[in-house]
């Protein structure tokens, strides 16, 4: 049987910068065979441009075949990722945001062992930690209270922490990375364009995967950096509180019946932590583990 095929699709919206520094990381990837898939939606910076001409050739001599799929507008972070996975030839899929980078080199082949490994897993995603030193945990796993209320799970915490050191089923995981089997994603129906242009689109699809009797996973033998919110925050066309509100409001219309009467955290737990994330600028190197 010939080892399974990833496709990792990631989605640009102008924030160049960013993506100069995390897109080029993911070619140091080990253990895995895998394909890049870059859907700009409408950016009005260099984007396209530095990903045909020089992401397409650094990945080429890395090995990794580059696509790009260009919208002359931002049509939402679901429909361009659906056209992402509709594009990729992988069995499985790997959606990852542009404010992502490297930190564990084989990350897509832990991730696909997690999968492979039970095939009640529909959904395997890393523990996620902030550029700066310390490298705190940014998100390890998302829980939804009883009222629907999420909690970024060990936000702010060492990344050493126990209570996030153990591979655990999880009510969701946010889709700045995680990997999901492409059947599982096409019979789930992909994300829902309900949710454009963002916000809880991810939380809505892992739902979906797990009402169909699938287990959504996080595991910390994988971590990644995380900017956090580059992708949305500063872009005037999103307004991300209204978002924020009007989607909460869907997600919990839809799937009430079932974080209604799981053990999600407590209300108490949910209050959003203020930290100070820090900036591109203060990162002078992203320290890679084998």
């Amino acid at each position: 049987m010939p080892d399974p095929f990833t496709s990792v699709v990631t989605l640009t919206h102008n924030k160049l910068d960013y993506t100069r520094l995390c897109l080029p990381s993911l070619l140091a990837s080990t253990g895995a065979k895998w394909e890049l898939i870059v859907v700009d939606n409408g950016s009005t910076d260099h984007t396209p441009d530095w990903v045909t001409d020089e992401l397409t050739a650094m990945a080429g001599t890395a090995g990794v075949n580059v696509r790009l799929i260009r919208n002359e507008r931002n049509v939402g972070c679901s429909t361009a990722r659906n056209q992402g996975a509709a594009m990729a030839s992988g069995s499985r899929l790997v959606f990852i945001d542009n404010d992502v980078a490297l930190r564990s080199r084989n990350w897509l082949a832990t991730l696909g062992s997690t999968l492979d490994a039970d095939q009640s897993v529909g959904i395997a995603g890393p523990k996620m930690v902030y550029p700066l030193p310390p490298h705190l945990i940014q998100c390890a796993g998302v829980g939804i209270s009883r009222t629907g209320r999420v909690l970024f799970r060990g936000r702010g915490e060492r990344r050493d922490d126990p209570r996030f050191n153990q591979k655990q089923d999880v009510q969701c995981l946010i889709s700045a990375c995680f990997m999901i089997r492409r059947e599982l994603f096409e019979n789930a129906g992909g994300f829902d364009e309900a949710f454009n242009p963002v916000e809880f689109e991810d939380f809505d699809l892992c739902y979906r995967v797990r009402s169909q009797g699938h287990r959504v996973v996080f595991d910390p033998a994988v971590e990644m950096y995380h900017f956090e919110s580059i992708t949305t925050a500063g872009t005037p066309t999103l307004p991300n509180t209204g978002l924020i509100i009007r989607h909460g409001l869907l997600f919990k219309q839809r799937w009430q019946s079932m974080f209604g009467s799981e053990q999600g955290p407590s209300d108490e737990e949910t209050p959003w932590r203020r930290l100070r994330i820090g900036k591109l600028t203060e990162v002078t190197t992203l320290p890679v583990m084998e």
